[in-house]
């Protein structure tokens, strides 16, 4: 492992997952800005924290909004792709205008995010997109054909993308986690298992971004797959 102090924005900051990286990168001595579409829900206060608000779903402004951030931030040299939302339900119980937002800030926003950086991360002397999946990229199942298909589509970028970069510093890897204990249930009509042992934390997830953060450079962690010991689905009433 190596501790280089790097600069890494991480999306969907405030809360769940990227809220849980961050704190963990900091504790690490790592300067992190925390990307948001609302400022007002950030709680982390620490010195090499800073806020800064985009929403990723206006397309039509993005390329902008990162123009903003890199001439305000030039030193990132790491991005954590954690922002993201689930919306479960038959398709054709889906409308057109669903499908397309939900798709738009799952994966295409993701794509232009990218994108826009790559240029920029291919002259550091090491950089990192680690992408936040889920189990849903690794097996479809009923009443997630659109949410599945956002993650299929960022597993298959990500591994597209690693192949790309192989011959520079860019690392690419992927996390996929099974049901994570946050804030993410909170509109959905189920939740995993309250045991210890039936659902992630975030700070597991955390974890094994940190881990890919400071691997030693010349070498890649391409996938991570975690999973809670005994997977349990509950359903609200």
């Amino acid at each position: 492992m190596q501790f280089i102090k790097r600069t890494i924005l991480v999306t969907g900051a405030s809360s769940g997952i990227g809220q849980a990286c961050a704190i963990a990168l900091l504790r690490q001595g790592h300067e992190v800005i925390g990307l948001t579409r609302n400022c007002a829900q950030f709680i982390v206060s620490h010195p090499k924290f800073t806020p800064h608000q985009i929403d990723l779903s206006d397309l039509a402004n993005l390329a902008a909004n990162l123009k903003a951030l890199t001439a305000r931030f030039p030193n990132i040299d790491s991005i954590i792709f954690a922002a993201g939302r689930g919306e479960f339900g038959h398709l054709e119980e889906f409308s057109l205008s669903q499908i397309q937002e939900l798709m738009n800030l799952n994966f295409i926003s993701i794509s232009f995010v990218a994108k826009y950086f790559l240029p920029t991360f291919k002259r550091k002397d090491v950089s990192d997109f680690i992408f936040i999946g889920s189990e849903a990229a690794l097996k479809g199942s009923r009443k997630g054909s659109i949410y599945c298909a956002s993650k299929f589509a960022i597993r298959g970028f990500s591994q597209a993308l690693r192949d790309e970069c192989a011959k520079s510093k860019v690392r690419v890897s992927l996390i996929n986690p099974g049901m994570v204990k946050t804030e993410f249930f909170d509109h959905l009509n189920f939740a995993p298992g309250n045991e210890e042992n039936q659902h992630l934390n975030a700070e597991d997830v955390a974890g094994a971004a940190t881990y890919i953060i400071n691997a030693r450079a010349g070498i890649i962690i391409d996938e991570i797959n975690l999973n809670p010991a005994n997977k349990v689905i509950q359903f609200k009433k």
